[in-house]
């Protein structure tokens, strides 16, 4: 039975990275949007900006151990009776999510390193970080940071829509289908032990 249960249950290493990520991701939106929108004082708006810059690398490094993680340890399987078409979109909003937290701090980074005012960044004021090597590559910097600007802009939204869409349907799972979707995820938790079953279309 304990076999049976932690086989549908995320290993604690999945668990924490999930919710560190998700924690970072949250805070990203929180001073993306207050960066961009609060009129704040230009030191305010400066120290805020090395923060979003120093949580965004963290996501980025978090990814890649996410996707380590991923790649060597077999998730557990989808609930009893999940319909073909939902494993699908699942898969693909997963897919889409994990794109968007590595091209996200890419995109973030690159404009960075492409802004002429060459500000250095500090990772939590303690770690310098290096700017990519893109100004020699690119004909036009100041035109490919506005661009690059605009994809991260709108990458930011995609991923809030996103994630609302998981969290829906997170609780879809949870509050009206009642299996053990969320549970597995939740730290501490045991989902119940019920049996394992191909899904129906």
């Amino acid at each position: 039975m304990a076999t049976a249960v932690s086989a549908r249950r995320y290993s604690a290493v999945a668990i924490l990275l999930h919710w560190a990520s998700a924690a970072c991701v949250l805070a990203l939106i929180g001073m993306g949007l207050t960066m961009t929108h609060a009129g704040l004082a230009p030191l305010r708006q400066f120290q805020l900006y090395q923060w979003h810059k120093s949580v965004g690398i963290t996501v980025l490094a978090l990814t890649a151990l996410r996707v380590l993680w991923r790649l060597t340890h077999r998730p557990p399987p989808h609930p009893a009776g999940m319909p073909t078409r939902e494993r699908r979109a699942a898969a693909a909003a997963h897919h889409a999510l994990y794109l968007l937290l590595v091209g996200l701090p890419l995109t973030g980074w690159a404009v960075v390193s492409l802004s002429p005012f060459n500000i250095p960044t500090v990772l939590y004021g303690i770690v310098p970080w290096p700017h990519l090597p893109l100004a020699g590559l690119v004909p036009d910097p100041a035109a490919a940071e506005g661009i690059l600007k605009r994809v991260h802009a709108l990458g930011a939204w995609f991923l809030a829509a996103l994630l609302a869409i998981h969290v829906a349907a997170a609780l879809r799972h949870h509050l009206l289908l009642r299996d053990d979707v969320l549970r597995r995820m939740l730290p501490g938790r045991r989902p119940s032990a019920a049996p394992i079953v191909e899904p129906t279309r």
